[in-house]
């Protein structure tokens, strides 16, 4: 697993590689809460160009983002998902609360 984070204009980019499940959601979860937190970004875009798994862990770390970012008036994107990723995002709804492109 692998995450790197870029910033640009109060903009924070998250790049996550490998898969999002319940043992490395976790790891994540810390890793981009203190980037938040330290940032404090108006975006928060979260590219899933390299993610080839993802499980209810996943989901759950992306929501817990959302709900963090919204909590100081900052947005999360989602970018670059996969068709099998959207399959997952559909069922779970989260076209509904944030935007995925």
């Amino acid at each position: 697993m692998k995450v790197e984070h870029f910033l640009e204009e109060r903009v924070l980019k998250i790049l996550i590689t490998e898969e999002i499940d319940h043992h490395t959601s976790s790891v994540l979860r810390t890793r981009i809460d203190y980037e938040i937190t330290r940032f404090m970004p108006k975006k928060v875009i979260m590219n899933l160009e390299n993610v080839r798994f993802m499980d209810s862990a996943g989901i759950g770390l992306i929501i817990g983002r959302y709900k963090q970012a919204q909590s100081y008036g900052g947005v999360l994107e989602i970018e670059n998902a996969s068709p099998k990723l959207m399959k997952i995002f559909d069922m779970a709804g989260l076209p509904k609360i944030i935007e995925i492109s």
